[in-house]
C-alpha cells in the first residue's frame, strides 16, 4: 500500500506494522471512521438505500446525512449497541383512498449499520428539509489521552 503522511516520504510504503501501529492510535486513526462508516444495508432487497453523506467537522466531531424524504422523526428509530449504531425506518401504510398518478419518492422500510470507530459515540441526531443528521462524537477517557510531563 502506498502512502503519504508527515512521516513517509513519496515513494515509500507502509509496512503492515507501522499501519497496524496508526490504526490502533486513537489521535492518529481519525480516517478509520471512513471506513468503518462504510455500513450494512438491508432495505428490501435494495443496497444503499437512503443514501447517505459522511462529513467530518474536525478530528473529534463527524456527522451522517441520510436522505429520508417523506419520513417524520415517529418513523425513525437510531440505536447503538455493542458500538453498531443501527438506522431503522418504516414508513405508515399509504392510506387507500389515495391515488398515485407517478409515485417517484421511495418510501420502503430500511435498515442501516455502522460500525463506530474507537471511541466515537452519537451526540445527538436530528432532522430538516428531509435530512437526518447524526453527530458524532469523540470522546477518549482522560486515561488514554497524552499527559503533558512538566520538567521540574
Amino acid at each position: 500500500m502506498r502512502v503519504l503522511n508527515n512521516s513517509l516520504k513519496e515513494g515509500e510504503y507502509m509496512t503492515r506494522n507501522t499501519m497496524r501501529y496508526y490504526l490502533s492510535d486513537p489521535f492518529t486513526a481519525f480516517d478509520q471512521i471512513f471506513d468503518a462508516v462504510s455500513g450494512k444495508t438491508i432495505s428490501n432487497g435494495k443496497p444503499g438505500y437512503p443514501p447517505y453523506n459522511t462529513i467530518r467537522h474536525s478530528d473529534d466531531k463527524v456527522v451522517m446525512e441520510f436522505a429520508i424524504a417523506g419520513f417524520r422523526k415517529e418513523d425513525i428509530d437510531i440505536a447503538v449497541e455493542n458500538n453498531t449504531l443501527t438506522i431503522k425506518g418504516e414508513r405508515p401504510e399509504d392510506d387507500p383512498n389515495v391515488e398515485y398518478l407517478h409515485r417517484g419518492i421511495a418510501g420502503r422500510k430500511f435498515i442501516r449499520q455502522f460500525t463506530l470507530p474507537k471511541y466515537f459515540e452519537v451526540d445527538k441526531a436530528g432532522i430538516d428539509n428531509g435530512i437526518l443528521y447524526i453527530n458524532l462524537v469523540r470522546n477518549i477517557p482522560d486515561e488514554e489521552k497524552p499527559k503533558k510531563i512538566s520538567i521540574e
